[in-house]
């Protein structure tokens, strides 16, 4: 059933410093970074080569066991940026184990993580000065060296510049001790935390092993130059975002930094970006804005017409795609391919950006998996899945029901080696060698696996009935106006329970396209539209109420909706 496809040669790795060693044997000249400078309203640009990176990754870990740090913790916390990149990849290459963080976490739940991993030191960007010393006077962790990413404004704390500068100086001295330190691949070597309040928050315990098994496989299946250019937009805490990264390193590419959600359009000209691996979310949004151009201009009929063509003339290997809707691919930099990952997306996107000539795949895992378990390529695509298990990787469907639904497992190098300090919560997920991911879904007759929703989202009725809130979660985002949406149960007085839809509207789009519109008169709109959904499922599937609003809903920093926390708050307004 699961059929290899193994389509290029990748080079396998044993650690991380062989991954980025080996690329700068290859790509020394090669631009590893584009670092955006403002000094008012002056901008330049900082190219960093995949020979300079090596530089400061060596200068940078080699003063960091200068100040005693080997084998130690040490945890970053910071928006995406190059000293970000510079503090992890010194982590691994030499120094110890790195526990990233989230940005978007307030100061206690900062200081928890830090106790909890048991950080010997922590790498930080200015804005979390405060907070750190804040930390470091009134906290009783293990924390002894705290070190700021730009000109510490507090002299307590230690320039990462000045780090560099002493590391560059120590191997003007034959200091070997970065260079020469044994790194074993298949001890932890990074802790993430898991999205979750801090006391339900696990530590996934991650090796060397699992990172670059699951980049081998991904070179295996994913073909990208040394002439791409990476936006690298996901924030890089999240294993999806790292891996990615270091993924790209592997291949000589290019990578820039984003500078927020609402410049992602004007980034992706600005750089001319080829590839941009994201969450679905963001991919449906832009979607919809090219749909949206498309019919303001009155295109939408000759769009249609001339991508039949396209497609016909596909079939015998003639591609006039990318000339035909150049201007839609200019408008997004170039771009041309795009990786969505970390939840199921609209089939009819994936259809739309092929059709105008940009590879759009999907690839499907979880933190404790390093984090790919599945994904398509350009020679395998199926609309709706999440694609086939990489080379290394063998998945299976847990305790399947009549429909071939069931939990998703799966096997392979990539695995974590479990959740630290917490063997309860490890035994409960790996049993006999399989990852439980705690995903529902199926596998196709040619091995494709297609996600139905989430073991913990499945909303029981009281007649026995599953329903999975994706499913029509799925059919609402084609709703041209919806920005986000969630479904879920509201208990009735009967003890049973009533879907309900929580639906985020574009109010750009609802102006531009209603006018002068009351909140009652949209109300009746989308309840209208929702009716017509109901009419395509059978009845228990039915929704009987919902909430609109243009307020977004409260989402993890990929993007994802905080199902739990939404529903909380919905029924302690009611």
């Amino acid at each position: 059933m699961n059929k290899k496809r193994v389509l290029y040669q990748a080079k396998e790795y044993k650690d991380i410093r062989e991954l980025v060693n080996e690329t700068v044997k290859t790509y020394p000249d090669n631009i590893a970074f584009i670092i955006k400078e403002k000094q008012g309203e002056k901008i330049t640009y900082k190219n960093i080569t995949y020979k300079m990176l090596k530089e400061d990754i060596d200068a940078l870990g080699t003063a960091l066991i200068d100040l005693g740090l080997r084998d130690k913790k040490i945890a970053i916390i910071a928006n995406n940026r190059y000293e970000w990149c510079i503090s992890y990849l010194a982590t691994l290459c030499g120094v110890g184990i790195v526990v990233p963080l989230d940005k978007s976490l307030p100061a206690g739940e900062i200081e928890s993580l830090l106790q909890r991993s048991y950080a010997d030191a922590v790498i930080f960007e200015n804005k979390y000065s405060e907070i750190m010393e804040n930390i470091k006077q009134n906290s009783t962790n293990n924390v002894e060296y705290y070190i700021c990413m730009d000109n510490a404004e507090n002299k307590e704390h230690i320039s990462l510049n000045d780090l560099l500068a002493k590391g560059k100086a120590l191997l003007t001295t034959k200091d070997t001790r970065f260079k020469d330190a044994i790194i074993d691949p298949e001890k932890m070597n990074i802790i993430l935390f898991t999205s979750g309040t801090t006391s339900a928050s696990k530590a996934v315990m991650l090796s060397q092993k699992n990172i670059v098994s699951n980049i081998h496989a991904l070179n295996s299946i994913i073909k990208v130059e040394p002439t791409d250019r990476n936006l690298a937009f996901l924030p890089l805490h999240h294993t999806f975002g790292s891996t990615g990264l270091l993924f790209f390193i592997s291949n000589g590419v290019s990578n820039v930094f984003c500078d927020g959600l609402k410049y992602i359009q004007k980034n992706l000209q600005e750089y001319k970006v080829t590839i941009f691996v994201c969450v679905p979310l963001l991919l449906e949004a832009m979607d919809k804005r090219i749909l949206k151009e498309i019919d303001k201009q009155g295109k939408t009929k000759l769009i249609k017409i001339v991508t039949k063509i396209s497609n016909f003339l596909l079939k015998f290997g003639i591609d006039i795609r990318r000339k035909v809707f150049k201007d839609i691919i200019n408008n997004l930099g170039g771009l041309r391919m795009a990786v969505s990952g970390a939840a199921g997306i609209d089939k009819n996107v994936v259809e739309n950006f092929t059709n105008f000539g940009i590879e759009t795949v999907q690839g499907y895992g979880l933190t404790e998996t390093a984090p790919v378990i599945t994904a398509e390529n350009d020679e395998n695509i199926r609309y709706g899945s999440v694609g086939f298990p990489l080379k290394n990787v063998e998945i299976g469907i847990f305790e399947p029901n009549e429909q071939g639904i069931g939990e998703v497992i799966a096997k392979g190098p990539n695995v974590m080696l479990g959740y630290f300090e917490n063997e309860e919560a490890t035994k409960e997920v790996l049993i006999d060698g399989w990852f439980h991911t705690g995903d529902l879904g199926y596998v196709d007759k040619d091995g494709f696996l297609f996600i139905t929703g989430r073991k913990k989202n499945v909303i029981v009725m009281k007649n026995g009935k599953n329903i999975y809130p994706e499913e029509l979660e799925a059919l609402i985002t084609t709703l041209p106006y919806v920005a986000e949406n969630m479904v879920f149960g509201i208990p009735t007085r009967d003890d049973d329970l009533d879907l309900a839809a929580k639906i985020v509207y574009n109010k750009e789009y609802v102006e531009e396209t209603f006018g002068e519109i009351s909140k009652e008169e949209l109300q009746e709109k989308i309840w209208q539209d929702i009716k017509k959904i109901n009419k395509t499922m059978p009845p228990y599937k039915y929704i009987r109420e919902i909430i609109v609003t243009d307020e977004p809903m409260i989402k993890t920093t990929t993007q994802k909706v905080k199902r739990f926390e939404e529903i909380k708050k919905i029924l302690n307004e009611k």
